[in-house]
């Protein structure tokens, strides 16, 4: 009886989705003829539970298609201040063919954890374009390191920043003006100077866009990565990383 019944709703289902929407009203039905429909449903769906979870697989497959969808074109409403502006620092090669931005935070646990699979990436490849966007959300401690390292590439230039930025994603404990300060030494540049730059409004505004942008790319944690025109939220082991590469050059 189970069986036959499981038969005669999974026809029904089937009979009901293939038909026009015209053709198939379940208003039409009397309050028996709904009853009954509705308990051949519900007793097919207890029968065959993996019908449910096709069913979502289905719906999560066009949620994350039409996420992608709306990402790129994001991406690409927003690509000169994503790949070109001027404030933020660009490693790898300058002329490579694929663009990878990070937004991250000196603070973000993920940030450190991604670091040196990005470094890894990025030199390996050869032919990566590397932008950084500080984009501190961790409290007070994130916005000193990002506004000190922004300080730095102002006041010192590309070189010292990177010196900086790579101290900073592999610090460990508290930042506090001292921990910057040894930083700096250790990187040979004017601490003094770089620490009177920290309030700039060149560092605010640097900060403010990079925020903004994220805003404007639906981006609230770190690390967010854009490869290509494909936004990757969250951190991503190498492997990852790489075959994101080789299918956005694959796409052209």
């Amino acid at each position: 009886m189970t069986s036959l019944r499981s038969l005669m709703a999974g026809c029904s289902l089937a009979a009901a989705m293939a038909m026009p929407a015209h053709a198939f009203d379940i208003g039409a039905m009397s309050d028996a003829e709904r009853a009954q429909f509705r308990e051949e449903i519900r007793a097919y769906l207890l029968d065959n539970p993996e019908v449910l979870m096709e069913a979502i697989g289905v719906l999560e497959n066009r949620q994350a298609e039409a996420q992608a969808t709306a990402d790129k074109d994001l991406v690409a409403a927003h690509a000169e201040a994503l790949f070109e502006d001027e404030a933020s620092w660009v490693g790898g090669n300058p002329e490579g063919d694929l663009v990878l931005v990070e937004f991250m935070d000196y603070r973000c646990g993920y940030c450190k954890k991604a670091y040196d699979e990005v470094s890894e990436l990025v030199e390996s490849d050869g032919n990566i374009r590397f932008v950084v966007k500080e984009f501190p959300i961790l409290g007070e401690e994130s916005v000193l390191a990002a506004r000190f390292a922004v300080a730095v590439k102002l006041e010192a230039g590309d070189a010292a920043y990177e010196q900086v930025h790579d101290a900073l994603m592999t610090l460990r404990g508290n930042v506090t003006a001292d921990a910057l300060e040894r930083v700096g030494r250790d990187a040979g540049i004017d601490v003094d100077a770089v620490m009177a730059r920290m309030e700039d409004p060149q560092v605010t505004a640097t900060l403010e866009a990079n925020h903004a942008l994220a805003q404007q790319l639906s981006i609230s944690g770190t690390p967010t990565f854009i490869m290509g025109d494909e936004i990757l939220r969250g951190y991503l082991p190498l492997d990852a990383m790489r075959q994101v590469a080789e299918q956005e050059r694959a796409e052209g």
